[in-house]
């Protein structure tokens, strides 16, 4: 649905050029939720403002739907009759709202559609749905300095969708809100992705944003995506520094130097199983459980577990191998040169403290 190849952007200040994008190549699938995570200067406002031309990329391609918006005609100052059209078909949301004081609820939403030339009756109609979908049908009269902060985010979620966009792009739509807001605006957002099929583009600097709300994501870094995917397979790479920073387990216990020391994730089917407790039946080990942690990522469940098996990493192949035959993501970080003071999280013998950890009661 949004593709983008080769990607540039320079800007020139003082007579000193700033490359904001490097080559960034971008593939949104259509119907999902992408998110585009960094931190402030990694050009995640700059790539979203070039997916609909508000920027027009110094080189490489946008593609959105079907068409490519950079081999139609037209400047950042004057689109053509064509990139009009097609960015008609693009909703966009931004970080402060950018309503008009002057005008109420249902005017701003209607205003889109009043440049477009649609009749005031048919204007009217259209933007009534539009805020009953969004929750804020009787809010129509109401005036921008009358509302909270989700409420003017909910105006312009449905601003944006006047069009009937088939893409809706937000740029930091969350980060002017509280958490509970922000919460009741990604929630929106997923409810309009699945009931209208929108594919939505976000970027964000928040973690938790991806975590909550997202299908894929990509982690830019000085104007480049330095990793990207659907957040399913990024969980199943242990060297994925996205999956890292979105499921930590960096606070807990590292084991003993005369151990080897597992990072197990399981997700959707395999978080049922016990397989902890399987594998020490089957093998008659001690498995103390160092930390675990089950989180809903993407609407799906995850779950990390560190574990320490006695013995060498050598002596613990088979078992190892046991626990990759049922479907799991293995990653053995090895025995530490020196043991920790203290142990964080759940240290536990097996059988004991995995039943729980299995049902989903973390320690």
């Amino acid at each position: 649905m949004i593709t983008t190849q080769g990607l540039t952007k320079v800007y020139t200040s003082r007579g000193r050029q700033v490359s904001a994008l490097q080559g960034v190549d971008l593939h949104v699938r259509e119907g999902e939720v992408y998110g585009v995570v960094g931190t402030s200067g990694a050009g995640k406002s700059t790539l979203i403002r070039c997916v609909n031309l508000l920027e027009r990329p110094t080189s490489g391609t946008v593609t959105v739907d079907g068409v490519e918006l950079t081999a139609l005609p037209g400047t950042e100052k004057r689109a053509g009759r064509e990139l009009r059209a097609a960015r008609r078909r693009i909703g966009m949301v931004f970080q402060h709202f950018n309503l008009l004081s002057s005008r109420t609820v249902q005017e701003n939403v209607e205003l889109p559609l009043e440049i477009t030339g649609l009749d005031r009756a048919a204007r009217r109609r259209k933007a009534g749905e539009l805020l009953d979908l969004v929750g804020l049908a009787d809010k129509a009269r109401a005036y921008p300095g009358q509302l909270s902060g989700g409420q003017k985010q909910r105006v312009g979620i449905a601003r944006a969708l006047s069009g009937d966009p088939k893409v809706l792009l937000s740029d930091e739509a969350t980060s002017a809100l509280d958490p509970e807001t922000t919460r009741s605006i990604l929630a929106l957002l997923r409810d309009l992705n699945r009931q209208l099929g929108l594919t939505v583009l976000l970027i964000t600097h928040e973690m938790d944003v991806i975590k909550s709300v997202c299908d894929s994501a990509a982690l830019m870094r000085g104007g480049r995506i330095v990793e990207a995917g659907p957040l399913t397979d990024l969980l199943a790479t242990g060297e994925s520094e996205l999956a890292r920073e979105l499921f930590p387990l960096s606070e807990f216990g590292t084991g003993r130097p005369d151990g080897t020391v597992l990072e197990i994730t399981f997700q959707g089917d395999t978080s049922g199983r016990p397989f902890v407790s399987q594998l020490a039946r089957t093998y008659q080990i001690d498995i103390n459980i160092l930390g675990a942690a089950v989180e809903t990522i993407g609407g799906r469940l995850v779950g990390r577990m560190r574990v320490e098996l006695p013995g060498s990493h050598q002596d613990n192949v088979v078992p190892i191998g046991y626990l990759r035959e049922q479907g799991l993501q293995v990653d053995v970080l090895g025995a530490t040169a020196t043991a920790p003071a203290t142990r964080t999280g759940a240290v536990a013998d097996l059988i004991t403290g995995d039943r729980a950890l299995e049902n989903g009661v973390v320690a």
